[in-house]
């Protein structure tokens, strides 16, 4: 099966890019309620994944939680934790399964690293349960 089948393509993935301020990324994540967004390059490529605990600890730790100093820090200034680890368009599904299950979504990037969208957990998560339920009702059916 096609990665592509699961893709929630960029223009509907709420992600940041890397030159945004600090005040910036708050406000984006705080308007989608993400815990978690995608950080890309003005050019599209991938660069990692932006956590809640990355921003708390990095203003803790860098800025002593002056939010008035984060109007003019850049995001890229910012440590990250972990970043989600993208996956080529190409992959198989199977690894995109065993990737989904460390990560809420997976990054897809096509032949040259452009960010092209997710695959989210959910959406992995509802094919294969409807796939089931399509076969236990198919099961249901024949012994009927």
């Amino acid at each position: 099966m096609n990665i592509l089948f699961f893709l929630t393509p960029k223009e509907e993935v709420a992600f940041i890019f890397d030159d945004f301020t600090l005040r910036q990324v708050l406000e984006k994540m705080e308007h989608n309620r993400y815990s978690a967004v995608p950080v890309i390059k003005k050019t599209g490529e991938y660069v990692g994944t932006l956590t809640e605990g990355d921003l708390l600890w990095g203003i803790k730790n860098k800025y002593s939680l002056d939010l008035k100093k984060a109007e003019n820090v850049p995001i890229s200034d910012m440590p990250r934790h972990a970043d989600n680890r993208p996956v080529h368009i190409a992959t198989d599904i199977d690894d995109l399964v065993a990737k989904s299950l460390d990560q809420n979504f997976v990054p897809v990037v096509d032949d040259r690293g452009i960010f092209i969208g997710i695959v989210t957990r959910k959406n992995i998560i509802k094919y294969y349960y409807d796939k089931a339920r399509g076969l236990q009702e198919t099961r249901s059916s024949a012994a009927s």
